[in-house]
C-alpha cells in the first residue's frame, strides 16, 4: 500500500451495502394485494452483540396471519402463529450486517419481508501499550508488507512497483539471507509460510504467487475472487487469512488458495476499516491498521476486536526527512516467535525492528 491510494474494494463494499439496504427494505408479495412490512426494528438499526432485538410486523388492517417463519441470514430463528413479536437473541452471533427475513402466511396469500440490522461488538476493546525488550536493525529499503518469524529468521515480503521482494532475513543483522525480486509490474503485499511453500499477495494485480520455501522458486499462481485487492496474509495452521484493506477478512483453502468464507471486523463503535498486515498468535488475529500507530486483536470466530495496542512513539519523529517519505511512514509488520514467545514489530522502510511485550492500560 502507498499513501494517497483509493481503496476500490472499500468503495465497492460501500456501494453494495447501500444497494442491499435499499433492496432489502422492500417486501415481496406473491399474490398481489397489501404488502406487509416491519414495525420493528428500523432499517439499518444498530445493536450490540448480546442485545435482544424485538422483531414485530406491521400488519395492514383486516389482514389475518396464519403463521410467520423468521430467518437470520437465511437460517431459521423462530416461528409465530400470529403477529406476536419475536425477540431475537444476539449473544454469540458474529458482528456486522444481518439480514432478517419474515416468511408470512395469511388467509389469502404469502409474503416475504426483509430488513437489515447491524451488530457492533458488545464491549470496548481492552487497551494495551508496550515495553521495548530488544531493538534490531531493519533494511531501510524494505517497504514491509508481510513479516513472519520461522526457525530463527524472518520471512519478509516488500512492496512498491520495481522494488517488491520476497526474502529470508537474518534477525541479528537485518540483512537478507536469500531474496527474489518480483517482476516490475507487480506491487508486492503480504506473505505467509504454508508448510514447505510460501504464498504471497500482490496489491491490485488480482493475483497471488506460490513459492518453494527453501529455494524461493515460483511454483504457481492463484487468482482473487471476492477480494479484489491483496493486503495482508497469515496462516492459522488450517486456513490462510487474507485482508483487502476493508473491514473484511477472507479465509482461504491452504491447498487451493480459494476463498471459502469471510468475516467482517467490528469494535463497539462500528466497522474497523483498512485492515492491513496480519499475524496469527495463540488463536487470535493481530492486524495493523493502515496509517495508524496501533494493532488490533481480532477473534477469528466472531470478527470482534478484543484488544487495541497503542504503538505510538516506537520510531522517533523526524526520521523521514521529506514529505513523501513521511507520508509513507507506516507501522507495518507483525511477527511472532512461537517457540520463544517473542513479539516483533516494524514499519515500512524503518531502520529498526522492535521486540516488545504488551502492557495492559
Amino acid at each position: 500500500m502507498h499513501f494517497g491510494r483509493v481503496n476500490i474494494k472499500a468503495l465497492v463494499v460501500l456501494c453494495s451495502v447501500s444497494s442491499i439496504l435499499l433492496i432489502s427494505s422492500c417486501n415481496k408479495n406473491t399474490n398481489g394485494g397489501s404488502y406487509l412490512s416491519f414495525k420493528l426494528p428500523e432499517q439499518g438499526q444498530t445493536f450490540k452483540v448480546g442485545d435482544p432485538v424485538k422483531i414485530e410486523l406491521d400488519i395492514p388492517k383486516g389482514e389475518k396471519l396464519t403463521g410467520v417463519s423468521y430467518l437470520l441470514d437465511g437460517k431459521p430463528v423462530g416461528n409465530k402463529d400470529s403477529s406476536e413479536p419475536l425477540v431475537l437473541q444476539t449473544t454469540g452471533l458474529s458482528v456486522g450486517y444481518k439480514l432478517i427475513t419474515a416468511i408470512i402466511d395469511t388467509e389469502n396469500k404469502k409474503d416475504t419481508a426483509t430488513i437489515n440490522i447491524v451488530l457492533n461488538a458488545a464491549n470496548k476493546p481492552q487497551d494495551y501499550s508496550y515495553k521495548v525488550v530488544n531493538v534490531y536493525p531493519h533494511d531501510t529499503t524494505s517497504y514491509t508488507q508481510g513479516l513472519e518469524f520461522h526457525e530463527g529468521r524472518f520471512l519478509e515480503s516488500t512492496g512498491e512497483k520495481g522494488s517488491s521482494t520476497l526474502r529470508w532475513v537474518d534477525l541479528a543483522s537485518g540483512k537478507a539471507l536469500q531474496r527474489i525480486n518480483l517482476d516490475n509490474q507487480y506491487f508486492g503485499e503480504g506473505a505467509t509460510l504454508v508448510g514447505d511453500k510460501i504464498a504471497m499477495l500482490t496489491w491490485q494485480e488480482n493475483i497471488g504467487f506460490v513459492f518453494d520455501a527453501r529455494t524461493l522458486k515460483q511454483l504457481s499462481t492463484f487468482p482473487y475472487k471476492n477480494s479484489r485487492e491483496g493486503w495482508g496474509l497469515c496462516f492459522d495452521g488450517r486456513r490462510l487469512i487474507k485482508s483487502d484493506g476493508t473491514n473484511r477478512l477472507y479465509f482461504l483453502n491452504k491447498d487451493t488458495f480459494e476463498e471459502e468464507s469471510m468475516i467482517d471486523v467490528y469494535d463497539d463503535k462500528g466497522a474497523v476499516e483498512y485492515i492491513n498486515e496480519l499475524e496469527y498468535i495463540d488463536g487470535k488475529i493481530y492486524a495493523n491498521i493502515y496509517q495508524q500507530d496501533y494493532i488490533v486483536v481480532i477473534d477469528p470466530g466472531t470478527g470482534v476486536v478484543e484488544k487495541k495496542i497503542n504503538l505510538s512513539g516506537l520510531l522517533a519523529k523526524g526520521y523521514f526527512k521529506n514529505d513523501n517519505e513521511a507520508a509513507n511512514d507506516v507501522l507495518n509488520g507483525i511477527a511472532w516467535d512461537n517457540k520463544g514467545k517473542r513479539l516483533f514489530v516494524t514499519g515500512k522502510k524503518w531502520p529498526k525492528l522492535f521486540e516488545i511485550t504488551l502492557v495492559p492500560q
